[in-house]
């Protein structure tokens, strides 16, 4: 299979909806929603200072994001495993700042407070980390998955959190 095969087939898995993937996110405050399907869709908005502008809207396209808790940082934050079942632009991010805990580092859609803190424990992006990619080979149907380590910095990050207790997804 040549690399532009291949790539047309990674292509149209995606169309499809036959790629499963993955993120850790670090989320502001504690999640009390248990595992939880957010089923609402996002409106891109014209660009404002160069930049695309997402909310949720009754008119925008159809946007599913599954977040499940993986750990408690006392009331401070919880990191999560979000699955998307479809790929918006900034759909995880507004999705959790949606449900009331947006995304640690977020300078667009996140909490000023939340993300102040995260600075002063060492935070200097984002919290926001594509985990893994997972899919079934069209041809053989045998499964394939590619994950990434979580990154130095997040892992340290997570270190200088207090508590760290398991969460019940």
């Amino acid at each position: 299979m040549s690399a532009g095969d291949l790539l047309r087939m990674l292509h149209a898995l995606l169309r499809e909806g036959e790629v499963e993937k993955h993120y850790t996110a670090l989320v502001a405050g504690r999640w009390r929603l248990g595992r939880k399907t957010i089923d609402a869709p996002v409106l891109t908005n014209a660009r404002q200072g160069g930049e695309r502008v997402v909310r949720v809207h009754a008119e925008g396209k159809i946007a599913i994001s599954v977040f499940a808790p993986q750990q408690h940082y006392r009331d401070l934050a919880t990191r999560m495993d979000v699955a998307i079942q479809t790929g918006r632009t900034h759909q995880i991010r507004v999705h959790a700042a949606f449900a009331g805990h947006p995304i640690a580092g977020d300078e667009k859609y996140g909490d000023r407070d939340f993300n102040a803190r995260m600075r002063e424990l060492g935070l200097r992006r984002m919290f926001l980390h594509a985990a893994s990619v997972s899919f079934a080979w069209p041809d053989t149907k045998s499964p394939f998955k590619v994950s990434a380590e979580l990154p130095a910095d997040l892992a340290a990050l997570l270190a200088k959190l207090p508590g760290g207790d398991r969460a019940q997804a």
